[in-house]
């Protein structure tokens, strides 16, 4: 179907205010919800917390449920079964709405295209894929964990223009500008966790929480331990601030190389409803979990600095031969203050 200019900016305005509620929806997706009656707008509303009402319900209260001859733009496809809140299938049908625009299916299979059929049963039209591309970018940590257990996995990395994150005593501080910092405050309040490695903590001694008061987000903190060492309660890891789980042999597989599985670990994450993970590590955890696949996208703040030959470099991982090289796409490139702030993912 070839949707309208007026389809396109209702649902465009759906997206944006499903944004607003990242980092308090926890486990479910980001949904925005916009109600017309002849071509005006009469009702928007979003999810704004987890286990209270969804987005069609929340722009649904806003006109007393009564929508006859409204049609209704929704980003993911409308729930159809009981969970925290009931349905918002049944919320559409019992408010009398004529017709609904979803932006995607919602792979959750207790949904998954049931929303729609029952939409569709009970004489209400529908049309999906109206900006769906989107859509899916939106909730791309929830898709890929309705789809394969495993969290979103963001990678971090603050490093001089030679490629380097650390000197080789370990200093780092600070590689990267006041400015780009700042930002990574906003990407960690974007994931509802912070994962790094217990070389890490143990060298660096790093607190990992938003401190950006106003951004109000407490991202759980988890270190990949695969021998026992976070052992010391005093560590900044273990502050107030947010929870922090370590991961080791007690609660994840072990390779033979004495190494925890890394999968095992995403594994264990994404079981607690985790859909965005940051990845905060040093270059030999980097190096680990890009080998293994498990790296979905980078955020690169390089500074115009060079740390030399000596210093640690971005990933450990001995590459031979040209032909083993490991090719990403960038996907945005912008400049935070002198430094170059790269987003990339694997090819």
């Amino acid at each position: 179907m070839a949707f309208n200019q007026q389809d396109t900016e209702c649902m465009a305005l759906a997206l944006k205010l499903s944004k607003l509620g990242r980092g308090s929806v926890g486990a479910n997706p980001m949904v925005g919800c916009v109600i017309t009656r002849d071509d005006n707008i009469i009702a928007q509303d979003y999810h704004r917390h987890y286990g209270e009402s969804h987005a069609e319900v929340n722009a649904l209260d806003q006109i007393n449920h009564k929508a006859h001859n409204c049609n209704v733009y929704v980003t993911l496809e409308p729930c159809s079964h009981q969970g925290k809140t009931p349905p918002c299938v049944k919320a559409l049908i019992n408010a009398n709405v004529s017709k609904v625009f979803v932006a995607t299916l919602d792979s959750n299979p207790k949904v998954s295209g049931s929303g729609v059929r029952l939409l569709r049963e009970n004489g209400i039209e529908v049309e999906v894929g109206l900006l769906e591309n989107a859509a899916l970018e939106v909730n791309r940590g929830f898709f890929k964990r309705m789809k394969t257990g495993l969290p979103f996995v963001t990678s971090k990395i603050a490093m001089s223009l030679d490629g380097r994150i650390a000197m080789k005593n370990g200093q780092s501080k600070w590689i990267t500008s006041d400015a780009s910092r700042n930002d990574v405050q906003k990407l960690r309040s974007q994931n509802q966790a912070i994962l790094t490695g217990s070389g890490t903590v143990l060298n660096d001694n790093p607190m990992l929480t938003v401190r950006i008061q106003e951004l109000n987000s407490n991202p759980l903190r988890v270190v990949i331990d695969s021998n026992n060492q976070i052992t010391d309660k005093s560590l900044n890891i273990f502050s107030n601030d947010s929870e922090t789980l370590i991961l080791n042999e007690s609660n994840t597989k072990i390779l033979e190389n004495g190494k925890l599985n890394l999968e095992s670990a995403l594994e264990t994450i994404g079981s607690l409803g985790i859909n965005n993970i940051l990845l905060e590590a040093g270059s030999g955890l980097n190096g680990a979990m890009m080998d293994a696949g498990l790296i979905d996208e980078f955020v690169i703040y390089t500074a115009p600095i060079i740390l030399g030959s000596d210093a640690k470099p971005m990933m450990q991982i001995p590459l031979k031969e040209m032909s083993e090289k490991i090719s990403l796409k960038i996907i945005e490139l912008t400049q935070v203050a002198d430094d170059i702030k790269i987003r990339a993912v694997p090819l």
